[in-house]
């Protein structure tokens, strides 16, 4: 599956859209990861623990948009975007989506 987020697959044409399509990862805060991350933010540098989770979550995100776009017999999913949420119920909760067009190439 191609997942792109340019509006076309270089040499490909896009002879069907088949519409739109989305992938979502609601991920819960950790207490000491929080913690470790406050931490960071008072000495500097960059939180590990949670730019991992972020990783993962946006990989779930992208895995159930191709999911739903390979369900509707798509090749491709074209126009993609990433969205990141903070403070999701009282700041406990991040969320991840995904979304694009899924389309069949010729």
């Amino acid at each position: 599956m191609i997942v792109t987020t340019t509006d076309s697959v270089e040499g490909r044409k896009v002879v069907q859209y088949l519409g739109i399509v989305a992938g979502e990862a609601v991920i819960g805060a950790n207490v000491f990861r929080d913690l470790f991350a406050g931490i960071r933010d008072v000495i500097g540098g960059r939180s590990g623990a949670y730019e991992k989770t972020l990783r993962e979550a946006r990989q779930i995100a992208i895995d159930e948009l191709i999911n739903e776009a390979r369900a509707l017999g798509a090749d491709a999913v074209v126009g993609v975007s990433v969205d990141f949420e903070g403070g999701v119920h009282q700041g406990s909760m991040m969320m991840v989506a995904a979304s694009g067009t899924a389309v069949r190439l010729g």
